[in-house]
């Protein structure tokens, strides 16, 4: 994406919209354009010239000259990348950010949280369609628009806030694959310009969950500590409407968590990592929310007896983080609705076991935390501390040197793996 404060401009005539983009100093500037008259298809062409601040400003004062006839280029916003662009009954719709908010950054490169959206109808009088105004139309923006973006969606322009930092390090990508990630909630939004530009540098990929970042010192050091949530797009769903797997080995509230800690000084030369992942039982479930129940039934389908979905789901985790891959089951063993959860989990993953080499064994382990809980804070934390310390001595964390940027390196490049 390019980047930098007020990056992207949005001028329009009555035929097109012409978007500006520029880096951080101003001093490159590209175009986008997008046909205002063509309502069924989207329309995009990026021009291959690439502009100096000077050029720039001759460009649009020759573009308000070209289209004085039909009343000229107006100004229409500023904005900070592109979420993606949708489309109901009528005309396509462009989604962008139009306020930013810097909450941290990794290694030099920032992350932003998005504090505004807008919808900008792309077709112009003309070619604006009967459907416009009719009621299902209406109804379907009126749907787009409860979809709060403000809250929980973050980015960056330069680092791919969407994997983990001990894979951007050993297994460095950017532009097309970034958007195919678990985690990027915009892909689909964004698919049609991708594929007709064939790049993504005009949009930005938001992740979604929660980002915080903050300094303690320790040893007479000051350490920056990061703290990174990404909620899949796969499966998702609110509370009590999504539970379990699906036929994809997909679960309910899958997130992943990372946590970055390096000394919080200029250029850092090491950085360490962990990561875990949380999400719902995978199994086929549901909970009856018909009812006004504060705790709904939990019913258990019979359509996966050989646990097929479940197998798909570790086969996937296995895929994302490696081996070995351990199980740490926090439901309750004495209510009738969880334990029979508990039984039937315990189960399958003794039959998936058995299918799997000893290299891939799954480790379960249960241990009540609502029963454990009954008694001393300390006894709890001192219980979980245990599992957390042979967890990492079986998974390891990732630490690593970096080295430091040269004078010819730019954030978007750094770091890089000693």
């Amino acid at each position: 994406m390019l980047a930098g404060s007020n990056s992207v401009r949005l001028p329009a005539s009555k035929m097109r919209f012409y978007i500006f983009g520029t880096n951080a100093d101003k001093t490159v500037w590209r175009l986008l354009k997008i046909d205002r008259s063509e309502t069924s298809e989207l329309d995009i062409d990026e021009c291959s010239t690439v502009y100096t601040q000077a050029e720039y400003l001759e460009l649009v004062s020759g573009l308000d000259e070209d289209h004085r006839s039909t009343g000229g280029v107006k100004f229409v916003t500023k904005f900070y990348g592109i979420i993606g662009f949708i489309k109901f009954l009528g005309p396509f719709y462009m989604l962008i950010i139009t306020e930013q908010r810097k909450i941290g950054e990794i290694f030099d490169h920032p992350v932003y949280q998005v504090t505004k959206t807008s919808m900008i109808e792309l077709a112009n009088s003309k070619s604006r369609s009967s459907f416009l105004n009719t009621r299902d139309e209406n109804r379907y923006k009126k749907i787009l628009n409860t979809l709060d973006l403000r809250k929980d969606f973050f980015f960056s322009y330069s680092y791919p806030i969407m994997r983990g930092l001990q894979r951007n390090l050993s297994d460095p990508q950017e532009g097309w694959s970034l958007y195919e990630s678990t985690f990027v909630w915009n892909e689909f939004l964004t698919r049609q310009i991708r594929n007709c530009l064939q790049s993504t540098l005009w949009t930005v990929a938001l992740v979604y969950g929660f980002f915080k970042q903050d300094k303690f010192a320790i040893s007479g050091k000051d350490i920056m500590f990061t703290l990174i949530a990404r909620r899949s797009r796969h499966y998702a769903g609110t509370r009590y409407l999504k539970r379990g797997v699906n036929e994809k080995g997909r679960v309910a509230n899958d997130v992943e968590t990372e946590q970055i800690v390096y000394e919080a000084v200029p250029m850092p030369t090491e950085v360490s990592s962990v990561v875990q992942n949380r999400g719902s039982i995978p199994l086929f479930w549901s909970q009856d929310t018909s009812k006004l129940n504060i705790k709904p039934d939990i019913i258990l389908h019979e359509k996966d007896k050989n646990y097929e979905a479940t197998k798909l789901h570790f086969e996937n985790l296995r895929g994302r983080y490696g081996n070995p891959i351990i199980i740490f089951n926090l439901i309750k063993t004495r209510e009738r609705r969880e334990s029979m959860l508990r039984r039937e989990f315990d189960k399958a993953i003794r039959i998936i076991n058995k299918l799997f080499s000893e290299e891939n064994q799954l480790r379960f382990l249960h241990w009540d935390l609502h029963k454990n809980s009954q008694g001393e804070p300390t006894n709890v934390l001192d219980v979980l501390l245990k599992v957390a310390f042979r967890a990492l001595t079986l998974t390891e964390f990732f630490y690593c040197q970096v080295a430091p940027p040269t004078g010819s390196e730019t954030a978007p490049h750094w770091p890089a793996l000693l």
